[in-house]
């Protein structure tokens, strides 16, 4: 059964950059979209980005013009590039992917961005 392992979170202050990485441990079938959440605390888990396997992205308005999501088949990778990070960027950053039987998840990458 494939896992999902998210990267790259940490400490930043505003105005910076971070670039989160998930990867998946197998090939997994069937897959539809690749996805980013969020959740803080307190808070419902809300979309940040998805993008389909034609290329197609969608972005929470939040974030619309600053974070970038791209995939790697090949490497079963997906990214979100995150620029211009403000304070209420803060939060846990998860992988999603949804195949035709099932979604994945991944554990979770904490963001926090000082002010």
């Amino acid at each position: 059964q494939a896992q999902l392992a998210e990267s790259g979170g940490g400490l930043v202050q505003a105005g910076g950059t971070l670039r989160l990485t998930c990867t998946s441990s197998t090939s997994i079938f069937g897959i539809r979209n690749m996805g980013w959440y969020r959740q803080a605390p307190g808070k419902q888990r809300e979309l940040v980005a998805l993008i389909t396997n034609s290329g197609s992205t969608n972005y929470a308005d939040s974030v619309q013009g600053r974070f970038t999501i791209s995939r790697d088949n090949a490497k079963n990778t997906v990214y979100l590039q995150m620029n211009s990070l403000k304070p209420e960027d803060t939060s846990v950053y998860f992988c999603n992917v949804k195949s035709l039987v099932r979604d994945y998840w991944g554990q979770g990458t904490q963001v926090t961005v000082s002010s």
